[in-house]
């Protein structure tokens, strides 16, 4: 499989621009004063389908020929993937085919069909995700876009860091010591590394995930992909493993791996929706839950996180059950 280089974010960038927002980079005093860093929110949850993996997508599906496109797109997900896949499939006006597990959030399941997507569900373990996936893609013909091990989905998601780079210099006045973001398969700490490799290698990347679905950190100790087949955590966006693409890139430029509990990962999540005001997924609040669990690694340091998606079921917000 290619390993995307630099110039395919840049041609990424100009395919997606018509189809995604550019989004925010909010600050916080308080945050910053409990955390004793200086931190940086790049709010993906802004995005229209509600999280960044919109970009990815989005390229992928714009970059299909019209003769590759006659026979849509299709792909497993457990939400946000199949969500703005769906998104860009309709603007391009084709067809989209998902396999999600049947615990999916309702929230993402409603977004996938709002869009057009047609869900097929599974049990919720990788293995049934890639064995019902299997069964739709023979039956429907689509282009496999998958969520993460994609080389045209790991340079949409390096357009992300492309903006953030550019925010950071253009509005705080200067880079970033670190940059976080939660890891599942890696398709985004993957865009990370691609992006920064050029544009700020003195940049450290940390990659947050909860404890109870740890693989990507047991893999990055070990130095080989371990892969958890049915981990269970609230940060449903990261129950998935890395893959040969994206190890390439988490074993090559990532620094660390942290984890977080899940009432750590609860308390973040409430901190963020307190005082940063807005609206995040418990998968979006494990790298600042893991920065407070941390925080003499980052004391005085200039930390940039991707808020990765703001989908929430808010009738099964996790303080309230």
């Amino acid at each position: 499989m290619k390993i995307p280089v630099y110039q395919d974010v840049l041609d990424a960038y100009e395919r997606i621009a018509p189809h995604i927002i550019r989004t925010p980079v909010l600050t916080s005093p308080y945050l910053n004063e409990l955390t004793g860093a200086q931190l940086f929110f790049k709010c993906e949850n802004f995005q229209t389908p509600g999280a960044f993996k919109v970009r990815g997508g989005s390229n992928a599906v714009f970059g299909l020929s019209d003769e590759q496109a006659k026979s849509g797109v299709a792909t497993h997900s457990s939400g946000n993937h199949a969500s703005c896949l769906s998104y860009a499939a309709n603007r391009r006006g084709i067809p989209c085919n998902v396999v999600m597990p049947r615990t999916a959030p309702q929230a993402k399941k409603d977004m996938v069909r709002r869009y057009g997507g047609v869900i097929t569900e599974c049990e919720p373990s990788t293995s049934s995700r890639e064995a019902t996936f299997a069964r739709v893609q023979a039956a429907t013909g689509g282009d496999f876009v998958h969520p993460y091990n994609d080389p045209r989905v790991i340079a949409g998601q390096g357009t992300c860091a492309l903006e953030f780079v550019e925010q950071m210099h253009n509005d705080y006045g200067g880079g970033l010591d670190f940059a976080m973001a939660p890891i599942g398969g890696g398709g985004m700490v993957s865009g990370i590394c691609l992006t920064l490799a050029m544009l700020a290698p003195e940049t450290r990347i940390i990659a947050a995930e909860p404890e109870q679905a740890d693989d990507a950190m047991r893999s990055f100790k070990a130095g080989y992909i371990i892969a958890e087949d049915a981990p269970k955590t609230i940060a449903d966006g990261l129950l998935v493993p890395l893959k040969d693409l994206t190890w390439h890139f988490v074993s090559n430029h990532v620094t660390d791996i942290l984890t977080a509990s899940e009432q750590e990962i609860i308390e973040a999540m409430k901190l963020t929706w307190k005082h940063l005001r807005v609206v995040m997924e418990a998968s979006s609040s494990v790298p600042l839950a893991t920065i407070l669990k941390n925080q003499e690694k980052f004391a005085g340091k200039r930390v940039g996180i991707i808020i990765t998606g703001g989908n929430v079921d808010l009738g099964q917000l996790p303080w309230l059950t």
